[in-house]
């Protein structure tokens, strides 16, 4: 049987349209505007500017213009039929990164989360079962698509390469333009980098748009690169800083140089010239260099005034003023290359102390939301949204930093400032997206509750190797705040004993295992397990 074919109809108005793209390409021709960009750390540049860039996006625009209103009716009928037998208009789904049931409850019974008993009294409030391994990657991998971890893939923060065994970001992957450009002493890279995400599956607010649902997904781990969706979402843990990395802090300081730090920081120099103090930024690397290892900077001046403990600092041409031990807002940077191409991103000072040293503490250098070089955000334009509504924002997945805490550079205090302004920036963020969904989904996850019980486990425990020399339990503030720590002990990377005698002695005093086989007594007469409890199912 032959289907019978209509005929062609020449649509009217098409016709139309022809003098406005010649006036519009004439305009581009004449009138060409250059556009720069950053592509992403490790990436290198991208060349934004080439003629049929502008071409092909003028096009798209044109054509979503024209097919607004079919595609806005289409919408409304998927979205009519979703709601049409639904028995609740919206869901909310909190997260809370790290947050142990045990813990939740003794401090419900303690009467330090009235909010959460509330809740528990008129719902339910049970356990979870978590992933193997139970870190979160893994776990927020599971929650967003139902899957185990052998189907999405992400076993833990990092994966390795079997050619090298080097290890990478497990989550994603970024990669530059496989062609340069070689003019006098630039490379230039050709082509767009490659933002590769490595989660496999398909997190369920996909299906919930695919069926007219509309959803608002806030910093849910594991959701770099952003993907398309019917929806709004804003990437969270293991979006990178601008140097590609989970977070590298700058320490900028007077002293001489001491030993490198261990985990996540550098160490800056800071010069004395008369009355002025001067250092630098450290950034990404120079994507137009010919070899590797030409890191771009940014570079400040301070100021000191000892009688008002203040300082007052220069980054380009902005200036403003601290008091010690004391948090700047957000300040935009931008990292000059070559040919006039730049990297933007901010970051926050903080002044330590001015005499006898100075040192600054500059946080890592996050991707700056309201001009992304890498997408953090879908639609793109959500981020910057954001952004014009409550102005900068952490970005970097890993925000509050546990390195510089570690590392002595912050004390507890300074951390736990850190730690409340995301977690309230958090808050806003989730208030908007309630009030700009009103039928749907609003997923949002707070980090806060992670952070705290990594770094604050030891004060729950009167003779923890890891507490400092401060007043027991300086802690219960943020008990109230971030609802609780839990589980995994912070470790010391230094002082006089190593990681693991801390981890045996943690096991030979505190550890209940639960152990599933016949004859338990094979690996209790292991001397590191000589204290532990073990207890079968």
């Amino acid at each position: 049987m032959k289907w019978p074919i209509a005929p062609a109809v020449r649509k009217p108005g098409l016709l139309n349209l022809v003098p406005v793209l010649v006036v519009a390409i004439g305009l581009v021709l004449l009138f060409p505007v250059r556009s720069e960009a950053y592509a992403g750390p490790g990436a290198g540049f991208a060349v934004l500017s080439s003629f049929w860039t502008l071409f092909v996006a003028f096009l798209y625009s044109v054509y979503a213009f024209l097919t607004w209103p079919f595609r806005h009716v289409l919408r409304l009928l998927r979205r009519w039929k979703a709601y049409g037998k639904a028995q609740v208009t919206r869901a909310i789904i909190l997260g809370f990164d790290g947050m142990d049931p045990e813990l939740a409850d003794r401090f419900m019974q303690e009467g330090k989360l009235s909010h959460l008993a509330k809740l528990r009294d008129q719902g339910t409030f049970l356990p979870l079962r978590t992933t193997c391994p139970a870190i979160s990657p893994v776990a927020w991998s599971t929650f967003q698509t139902g899957v185990n971890p052998g189907k999405h893939n992400i076993y833990d923060f990092l994966a390795r390469d079997l050619s090298s065994y080097l290890t990478f970001l497990s989550s994603a992957q970024i990669r530059g333009p496989k062609r340069r450009l070689r003019i006098g002493e630039y490379s230039v890279p050709l082509g767009k980098p490659e933002i590769k995400g490595l989660r496999r599956g398909t997190p369920f607010w996909h299906w919930l748009g695919k069926a007219g649902i509309f959803c608002s997904v806030i910093r849910v781990p594991v959701t770099f690169p952003p993907e398309k969706f019917p929806g709004v979402l804003l990437s969270g843990m293991c979006v990178p800083d601008l140097k590609g990395s989970q977070g590298t802090f700058c320490f900028c300081t007077t002293r001489g140089a001491g030993d490198k730090f261990r985990e996540g920081g550098v160490r800056i120099p800071i010069e004395r010239h008369g009355s002025v103090f001067r250092s630098y930024i450290p950034g990404p690397e120079d994507p137009l260099a010919t070899n590797s290892g030409s890191g771009l900077r940014v570079d400040f001046e301070l100021r000191a005034d000892l009688r008002h403990n203040q300082a007052r600092i220069e980054v380009d041409s902005q200036k403003f003023t601290l008091k010690i031990r004391e948090y700047s807002e957000w300040i935009p940077v931008k990292f000059k290359a070559g040919l006039g191409f730049t990297a933007r991103g901010i970051c926050r000072f903080y002044v330590k102390q001015l005499s006898p040293e100075v040192e600054v503490y500059v946080t890592p250098v996050n991707i700056d939301p309201g001009r992304p070089d890498l997408p953090i955000s879908h639609p793109v334009t959500y981020s910057i949204y954001l952004a014009k509504l409550f102005g900068p924002y952490a970005t970097l997945g890993l925000a509050e930093d546990t390195w510089a805490l570690n590392e002595e550079v912050l004390d507890d205090q300074a951390f736990l400032a850190q730690c409340y302004a995301n977690h309230e920036d958090r808050e806003r963020m989730l208030f908007d997206a309630l009030d700009k969904t009103p039928q749907g989904l609003c997923v949002c996850v707070f980090d806060t509750t992670d952070r705290v019980q990594h770094m604050f486990w030891r004060y729950l425990e009167d003779d923890h190797p890891a507490a400092r020399k401060v007043p027991p339990r300086p802690a219960a503030k943020c008990d109230r705040r971030s609802l609780s720590p839990h589980g995994r002990p912070y470790w010391p990377s230094h002082g006089p004993d190593r990681p693991q005698d801390l981890a045996a002695r943690s096991l030979r005093s505190r550890l209940q295992v639960v152990y599933p086989l016949r004859q338990p007594e094979r690996v209790a007469a292991s001397e590191w397990v000589s204290r532990v409890e073990f207890r079968q199912e």
